[in-house]
């Protein structure tokens, strides 16, 4: 028997609304791309629009406003014509992109109609020439596959290479997919060849075979279960046709279905829940739709669809925005010239409260199943299946439902576990909590703190922090890249893959230090004093012999540098005064103990020439830079320290690891640690601090669902867990925190990042206080802070850090808007530590003395304190209501109104007009 004679949709048809119902104001055109012109998430549509050549996006919601009208907008994307995009499975207002510009760009979209990001997140520049393809993986967060002319790479977006750079292609690639699983990646090239290959395991095809018979564009879908695939393209006639392929024989193809003369390149879309194929035309007033079988006859038609424009592309909506209430298996979105129309189609079934099982099996969820470096590693883990039944679907948040912006920024008030599975959460840019399903927070998590991607907070959500609490005097603080003449500019050969324990580069008062990519671990030194073009020739560096693991400055001694290295070892090197004037081949001396790599180093910040390093080898180990040798072991983690940190006072030392721990350590007192609490449950990376005068533990780091998280502890009962809990974003790399202990400012950017965060923390609720964000246009490898001495206290500069770029290190102010600027802002600016100048020796201290940093006043002597500023008095604007109701004298309102008239009508005995005029007698007025 025929199966599809009794498919349960063999009565779909195809409904296309009126045109009032279709997405207006939309320029498609025509574009010379591989790209499919059109896609869709649960909540936005994206399209290539004809604006400014190619280059720039539109962008619609899928759903009309309350007025029934779509709200278009456009973001400038790129440089150059806009290939190809795909929205990220894990999340509905993220969207990748790709150019003829070479790059690819990663953008956190708000609301249409809201200003949208002027930069993107990410920006990854493949350097393969015109970039035509970019598809996200499906089941891990932070990977993407890009395609350019002849060559395919997978890229986690934390990194500046490529994960794999596949075999290149003899011709032109022209389609990309990913296997369902995420494990392999296929394409067709106009060799007229498929090729299968496991990015992980080789760079060279582990199957290729014939495709279609000619070599004009095809393309290419895994479909059904994770072991078919489908094919769009030509026969040796010329006839489009679609083929089925069996991935474990690409002999020759299972099946293939005939699909017409006409000329157009073949889209085809597939819902694996139902096995229905979408196939439309680009240039075509026709939309096929067939279901697919695993067993003959393979293809059948379900619907011949005839549309009024022809298709300049095609888009698919996710499973997870059905109307399942309507008995909709599918949606397809219809990109024309003038409109976007979607097209529905519908069972013919009694529509009601019935919830049609059959129709409807649990599909894919948004939350990823692993993140890039499982997945790199060899994990193969499937995404969690939602139901989508109306009482079990993941529910979408008050913003997408009501179109409230306000509540947008609200707590869901329910705990992670209480969560509903599907909701988004992932790693990487690309992947932040979707706004169409309610962000989950902790019952301490700090409400209103902006959880996207906004370069600060939206008015409704100020309103909403004033009525949740105080704000933070620094919440209008300003961060700016200063004059260009201050610019370490022409930089060549950075290491811009340094471990991500490590900060990337450092600098002090006087010099910056950062590694090259150049064979034994090389290192170059800037002095701040002599900003400028660098030349093309080589410059004198320090060779370290290998990589750089990290490296940091002595902080009371500007000339000396520790830097580990890949071999366990620890050198420091002395940089003669004046700076580098030949190249440095031997250290002062050299540390070793540990076992294996080793992760992070950090000087105490009291006693001189005191040293703590962590290593692979999963111990924390002291050292006396005097004496050259190791003088305390700390054990007891049992995963990787993603990093350490002194506490203020010099007497403890914090970790954060891989095991899900945090840490404290008395160094002198105990090899084991004294205080062992949960750390963050993401297990991607994190950083640690000490605020509030020692008093907490600030964890920056991510959640189970990959989400970037900060973590406030009690230093006193870490065992207690977290104080509280705030949201930033979702990016893959780790947040580096600065600290500034005179302001409890705490700022935090990531590698790779393009947005600055700042928050003011306080030791009692609601402990984060969200202030402005610094963004700059191009994305920077690190921001390393310069000691407080080094700000412009009379333009209110309560911090400077140096921004590193790929080719340019820029110094950056971070500056809180004051009016009397005459004055020094004492409220600002207390006395600060002189944390440059060691309190005690290594010696004394390991012996057991405990110090502190002299404090001075950073007031410059012709400045008074703005607490001593006179006070003006307020000059009133408008005579108080009593004036005017005060009792008056009949008498007295007479002459207030007979004045008034006057004043009104003017003086009667003002000449008349004419008689001003010139060159006409008197006599020649008529009587």
């Amino acid at each position: 028997m025929n199966r599809f004679r009794t498919s349960k949709f063999k009565n779909t048809t195809p409904k296309i609304p009126k045109k009032d119902g279709w997405i207006s104001e939309i320029r498609a055109g025509s574009f010379t791309s591989l790209g499919n012109h059109i896609k869709s998430s649960c909540r936005l549509v994206a399209f290539n629009t004809e604006q400014a050549g190619g280059g720039i996006l539109g962008l619609a919601s899928l759903d009309a406003g309350s007025d029934g009208k779509w709200t278009v907008s456009h973001i400038p994307c790129h440089a150059d014509q806009v290939t190809d995009f795909d929205f990220s499975p894990f999340d509905d207002s993220v969207l990748a992109t790709c150019s003829a510009d070479e790059t690819v760009k990663v953008w956190r979209l708000l609301e249409p109609g809201e200003e949208q990001p002027s930069s993107a997140e990410v920006t990854l520049s493949p350097g393969e020439g015109r970039l035509e393809t970019v598809v996200f993986h499906p089941t891990s967060s932070g990977l993407l596959a890009l395609g350019s002319s002849l060559k395919a790479q997978v890229w986690d977006s934390s990194r500046d290479t490529p994960l794999a750079a596949l075999e290149q292609h003899p011709d032109q690639l022209q389609g990309l997919t990913w296997k369902q699983d995420g494990s392999l990646l296929a394409t067709t090239c106009k060799d007229k060849k498929l090729r299968v290959f496991d990015p992980r395991a080789q760079l060279t095809p582990v199957q290729s075979a014939p495709g279609h018979q000619n070599n004009k564009d095809s393309r290419i879908l895994w479909i059904k279960d994770s072991d078919h695939f489908l094919t769009t393209g030509f026969n040796q006639v010329r006839e489009r046709e679609g083929r089925l392929w069996d991935s474990r024989k690409l002999g020759s193809s299972l099946a293939s279905v005939s699909l017409g003369t006409a000329t157009g390149t073949l889209i085809p879309l597939f819902d694996p829940d139902s096995g229905l194929l979408v196939v439309a035309g680009k240039g075509d007033s026709v939309i096929d739709c067939f279901e697919l079988s695993d067993s003959e006859p393979f293809f059948s038609q379900v619907s011949h669809c005839l549309t009024e424009t022809p298709s300049r592309g095609v888009a698919m909506v996710p499973k997870l925005a059905l109307d399942v209430g309507s008995c909709e298996v599918l949606r397809v979105l219809q990109l024309t010239d003038s409109f976007i129309v979607p097209i529905s189609y519908q069972v013919p079934r009694k529509a009601g409260q019935d919830f049609h099982a059959d129709l409807y099996p649990d599909t894919v969820g948004q939350t990823p199943a692993m993140s890039a470096e499982e997945w790199w590693q060899g994990e193969n883990r499937q995404v969690q299946r939602v139901s989508l039944h109306p009482d079990k679907r993941p529910k979408p948040s008050p913003a997408a439902a009501s179109k409230e912006p306000a509540k947008s920024k609200l707590s869901s008030g329910r705990s992670k576990e209480e969560a509903p599975v599907g909701c988004s959460s992932s790693s990487s840019p690309m992947t932040t909590p979707s706004s169409s399903v309610a962000p989950s927070r902790s019952p301490s998590s700090t409400s209103g703190l902006s959880s996207g991607f906004l370069p600060s907070p939206s008015q409704s959500s100020k309103a909403i922090q004033s009525m949740l609490g105080p704000s933070s005097k620094f919440r209008h603080i300003q961060g700016s890249v200063l004059h260009r003449d201050t610019h370490f500019t022409n930089l060549r050969g950075l290491n811009l893959t340094t471990p991500g324990e490590s900060d990337g580069f450092c600098a002090n008062s006087e010099r910056v230090a950062v590694p090259l990519a150049i064979a034994g671990g090389q290192i170059a030194v800037f002095e701040l004093s002599q900003p400028g073009k660098l030349p093309d020739t080589a410059l004198p560096t320090i060779q370290n012999a290998v990589n750089v693991a990290d490296l940091c400055w002595d902080p009371f001694d500007t000339h000396r540098l520790a830097v580990a290295g890949d071999d366990a070892k620890i050198r420091v090197w002395q940089v003669p005064k004046g700076g580098l004037v030949e190249t440095l081949t031997e250290p002062e001396c050299i540390l070793q103990g540990h076992t294996e790599k080793i992760y992070s180093i950090r000087f105490h910040p009291l006693a001189a020439g005191l040293l703590a390093s962590s290593s692979y080898d999963l111990s924390l180990r002291l050292w006396d830079l005097e004496a050259g040798e190791e003088v305390k072991l700390l054990q007891g983690h049992q995963d990787q320290i993603f990093g350490m940190a002194w506490s203020p006072d010099g007497q403890f030392l914090a970790t954060v690891c891989k095991d899900g721990k945090v840490r404290i350590y008395d160094p002198r007192k105990s090899a084991e640690p004294v205080q062992e609490g949960p750390g963050p449950e993401g297990h991607r990376g994190a950083r640690i601090v000490w605020v509030c005068e020692g008093q907490y533990l600030l964890v920056s780091g991510f959640d189970s669902r990959s989400e970037r998280q900060l973590y406030l502890y009690s230093s006193q009962s870490l065992s207690s867990g977290t104080v509280a809990t705030a949201s930033t974003d979702v990016s893959p790399s780790t947040l580096i925190p600065f600290y500034d202990p005179d302001t409890s400012v705490l700022i935090l950017t990531g590698k790779g990042d393009t947005r600055v965060y700042i928050f003011e923390i306080e030791p009692e609720a609601p402990y984060f206080l969200e202030c402005s964000c610094f963004s700059s246009p191009d994305p920077h490898k690190g921001l390393s802070f310069l000691p407080k001495t080094e700000c412009n206290v009379p333009d209110v500069e309560i911090a400077r850090a140096l921004r590193l770029t790929k080719t340019t290190i820029e110094p950056v102010a971070f500056r809180v808007p004051r009016v009397k600027k005459e004055f020094f802002q004492d409220d600002v600016f207390p006395n600060t530590a002189v944390w440059w100048e060691s309190a005690m020796t290594a010696s004394a201290w390991l012996s057991g003395s405990n110090g502190q940093h002299r404090k001075i006043s950073l007031r410059p002597k012709d400045m008074a304190p703005v607490s001593e500023a006179p006070k003006e008095a307020p000059v009133r604007k408008y005579m108080p209501s009593s004036y005017y109701l005060e009792e008056k004298t009949d008498e007295q309102k007479k002459d207030e109104l007979l004045s008034a008239m006057v004043a009104k009508l003017g003086n009667r005995e003002d000449p008349l007009p004419q008689e001003s005029f010139q060159g006409v007698d008197e006599d020649e007025w008529d009587d």
